[in-house]
């Protein structure tokens, strides 16, 4: 199988261009009022997208940032980055009318993704901004592809969602070329830096998991178990299919959620360069296989 790796930068700037094209030609349809179950199930569906929110932000700030410091030895890339981050921007537009439209607002991060996020904020080498950004994208683009099968199934909910799958989908190939290119620039020993914050973070938004379960749970309707072992997956089945990194998934936390290194190859490479082409196309949303 070909791998995205294969591919220079041209090939995921053309991707971002044409995505570019008809990005604000897509909007969001919230002309159907919702009629929720209960105060609760709002206030959860309130918190789940305003973590949404947190995290394209955290996104754009950090794609934008970089990109000014990798213009200066790779315009290609930074221009890469630049429209990455506005893809991001973009959700959080979205995200701000939506907020709106469930009846909520934007509110300050709660203890344990405030947490996660001023440590990121903290980071300075680009290796490390973008690891953490690339398992970020993961999780995220597992919750979402998870809370389409079981959140509250109205238009509106489920478009947000769809376009959330579908973008942060496509970023997670894209955040791994980030890497790749980055790293071909940073310290000799920059991989070996990054080991232990992988390890880390595996185990941190797998923990993680139960918070956002107390927040979020009355909506999206995912049980702790299931959020945390798809986390441990995913986040594993990534780094097993992009062996240059040396990245493999931790025997040990594996097996807490009743998986094997094993179980995380054979399936769909979430890094070849048809699933990559696939998420790239704004048209192309194929819920029945999430």
């Amino acid at each position: 199988m070909t791998v995205v790796n294969d591919r220079p930068t041209s090939f995921w700037l053309r991707l971002l261009k044409q995505r570019r094209a008809r990005m604000y030609d897509e909007h969001l349809d919230l002309s159907a009022p919702i009629e929720w179950k209960d105060p609760e199930e709002q206030e959860a569906a309130i918190r789940f997208f305003n973590a949404a929110f947190r995290a394209e932000e955290s996104g754009l700030r950090q794609a934008h940032e970089i990109a000014d410091d990798v213009a200066k030895w790779d315009p290609e890339l930074a221009e890469t980055l630049t429209l990455y981050g506005d893809e991001e921007g973009w959700h959080r537009e979205l995200l701000t009318k939506f907020m709106t439209y469930i009846g909520g607002d934007i509110r300050p991060m709660g203890p344990t993704t405030g947490t996660f996020y001023k440590l990121y904020a903290k980071a300075e080498r680009h290796e490390t901004i973008i690891l953490t950004n690339l398992m970020f994208e993961t999780i995220g683009a597992t919750t979402y592809r998870l809370a389409l099968r079981t959140a509250k199934s109205h238009p509106a909910i489920r478009q947000m969602l769809t376009i959330l799958t579908r973008d942060e989908s496509f970023h997670v190939p894209l955040n791994v070329h980030f890497l790749r290119r980055i790293l071909e620039r940073a310290e000799p020993n920059a991989l070996h830096r990054l080991r232990p914050l992988y390890h880390l973070l595996t185990a941190a938004l797998m923990a993680s998991a139960a918070a956002s379960r107390r927040r979020a749970k009355p909506f999206d309707h995912i049980p702790f178990k299931t959020l945390a072992r798809a986390y441990a997956e995913h986040l594993g089945r990534l780094f097993m299919h992009a062996e240059d990194f040396g990245l493999a998934p931790s025997r040990l936390l594996l097996a807490t959620v009743g998986l094997r290194r094993s179980d995380l190859l054979g399936e769909d490479d979430v890094l070849s360069v048809q699933a990559a082409e696939r998420a790239a196309d704004r048209t192309q949303v194929v819920v029945s296989a999430l």
